[in-house]
Order: C-alpha cells, then structure tokens, then sequence
C-alpha cells in the first residue's frame, strides 16, 4: 500500500486519481469510477465528488492501494520533545 500525503482537509476522488497518477485525465478518472473499479474503505465507491480525507484508504483495480496521510502527520519535530 503506498502512502500519499495531502496537503489539504480533503480531495475529490477523481481529483486524487490525476494526482497520484491512476488516470491521465479527469475523464479518465470519472470513467473508472463509474465503471465500479475504485473502492474507498473497501467499498465500491460511484460519487467522483466524494471527499477523501486522511485516514482513507482508496483501491484502484489493476493499479494499486493508497492510504491517505496528513502531511505532517508522522514528522518528528528536529526540535525533539518540550519539556514542560
């Protein structure tokens, strides 16, 4: 499964499949959704609107896993601990 950070509250599904390269076009992606062959959360997922936010995981049929991270969210702080 390949972690993909975003930089955003969320991305549209179709706009995730540009972005992590499963379709070249955003007809494309519309077209794979529409055909049943993108799962979010391990469900076949039809609306190309719908939100995808950290902590989801999207599988393309014939391309890959995905699991969507916050950026920043695994980051150790060069700092290190704040002692209070």
């Amino acid at each position: 499964m390949q972690e993909v950070k975003i930089h955003t509250p969320f991305i549209k599904l179709n706009q995730f499949l540009k972005w992590v390269r499963a379709a070249e076009t955003g007809s494309m992606a519309n077209h794979m959704i529409q055909e049943g062959l993108v799962k979010v959360n391990d469900e076949v997922e039809m609306r190309r609107g719908r939100k995808i936010s950290p902590g989801d995981r999207i599988e393309v049929s014939g391309v890959g896993m995905y699991l969507v991270t916050e950026e920043g969210s695994a980051e150790v702080d060069p700092e290190g601990p704040v002692d209070a």
